[in-house]
């Protein structure tokens, strides 16, 4: 009963007794001007004109430029503003298994509560010096990360696909099959229609069981959208601060960079790459970098952040910003994809930081032999395909053709109930088909 009270207390305790009031003073496209607050307001605050939310974006001695949540258009001069100030979220245990926006509302028609202790959006990643180092290597459920491209407690993986390559299947494997205490799912300005089958369909009951997932669709506002990232992140922060391993999901960075380029340059900011404004390099990694290993005595977030690059285009600034953050990128290529081998993974074009530490002396033996393979497959394949190469020409890629099939099956496995041990067995018999 006192969590139910320590929720009904907290829930008391954000009405306010006093809300300070201004005037709308100008309307443009997509922002207001907001006299009578510029004393009071600091940035980022969140404002309420009628029912349409909004945060503040700039501050003059004569007002304070205001984006709002929806469309300005309706927003008549001299309607009321309320000064709501900066917003926190106050996640709760109670959230497992559900479905909320990121103001912590639910978006699964059941009631929610919040927590006892609130938490900032925006807060800072644990000190340098306190981080333990990444941990032990992981069950993740699917037999190439098991092997070839490990996972380990505390690791920053980037997920680098086009749109329909399988990249939500793969992030549905991870969320069911990972060993974690508590999965987080970040879903920043997906199709509306996409959560329901995601939940239902990717995710199922047995991943829905330990997740909590935190959408913000792509037709809400571009403020939205940016803190679903923030606060899915505040979420795995607070089970990672009971001492939990936390899994994060989030798909996408991409649509998070989106949303921050919109909102800084409605706010004045110039854009500089690709559109992007300077801003945007250091919004992604301060929110990366509170991912990663807790201070001793606390938790791991171990994360996988998706990244969705057009044409394969591994040098676009979101894609290139986010690499130099990250313990390991994995990329995954639609040619395979269209070939019918899923996970669509580029083996070769992919790299876990967490390697050669995370595996024993045999078991890196097996790795290098299978990328060697792979690459002599890779560069000898336009021949082979066309039917100019000639066996006996180079042993290497001799051995590369006859272990092909088995190899290219054995990137498509999921693991099997003998855990990443059983992955190593099978990547050895693939490699004796030779």
């Amino acid at each position: 009963m006192s969590g139910v009270f320590d929720a009904l207390r907290a829930e008391i305790a954000t009405v306010a007794h006093s809300v300070p009031l201004g005037r709308v003073a100008a309307v443009g496209r997509g922002t207001v001007q907001v006299s009578g607050l510029q004393r009071l307001a600091t940035l980022g605050d969140r404002v309420q004109i009628g029912v349409v939310g909004g945060e503040v974006l700039g501050l003059t001695a004569e007002s304070a430029t205001v984006l709002t949540d929806g469309a300005a258009e309706g927003i008549p001069m001299g309607t009321e503003v309320q000064l709501r100030g900066q917003t926190s979220l106050a996640p709760d245990d109670a959230w497992i298994g559900r479905i909320i926006d990121p103001f912590g509302l639910p978006l699964d028609g059941r009631p929610l509560l919040r927590g006892p202790i609130a938490r900032s959006l925006r807060g800072a990643a644990p000190a340098a010096a306190t981080r333990r180092r990444l941990g032990e290597r992981l069950e993740t459920g699917v037999a190439v990360f098991n092997t070839l491209l490990p996972l380990v407690r505390g690791q920053r993986i980037g997920l680098f696909a086009g749109s329909g390559v399988g990249k939500s299947s793969l992030l549905g494997k991870f969320a069911r099959g990972v060993s974690a205490d508590i999965v987080v799912i970040a879903m920043i300005g997906e199709r509306g229609r996409e959560l329901r089958e995601f939940t239902e369909r990717v995710l199922g009951p047995e991943g829905m069981a330990r997740s909590i997932i935190v959408a913000a669709t792509s037709d809400m506002s571009p403020l939205v959208r940016r803190r679903c990232a923030w606060a899915a992140m505040a979420v795995a922060e607070h089970f990672r601060d009971q001492g939990l391993h936390v899994l994060l999901l989030a798909d996408s960075v991409t649509r998070f960079a989106e949303a921050h380029r919109e909102v800084a340059l409605a706010g004045g900011e110039a854009a500089s790459m690709r559109g992007y404004p300077p801003s945007v390099a250091p919004a992604i990694m301060a929110w990366a970098e509170r991912a990663g290993p807790g201070p001793e005595g606390l938790g791991d977030i171990t994360a996988v952040f998706s990244v969705l690059v057009a044409g394969s285009d591994m040098e676009e600034p979101v894609a290139d910003i986010l690499r130099g953050v990250l313990d390991g990128h994995v990329v995954m290529d639609r040619k395979i994809a269209e070939r019918g081998r899923f996970p669509a993974i580029d083996l070769l074009r992919s790299v876990s930081r967490s390697l050669p530490e995370a595996a024993n002396a045999e078991e890196n033996t097996l790795i290098t032999e299978a990328r060697r393979l792979l690459g002599a497959w890779d560069r000898a394949e336009l021949m082979i395909q066309a039917g100019l190469y000639a066996k006996g020409s180079d042993p290497q890629v001799d051995a590369a053709i006859r272990i092909w099939p088995a190899l290219d099956a054995f990137l498509a496995e999921d693991a099997t109930q003998d855990g990443i041990q059983g992955s190593f067995r099978r990547l050895h018999a693939a490699l004796a088909s030779r």
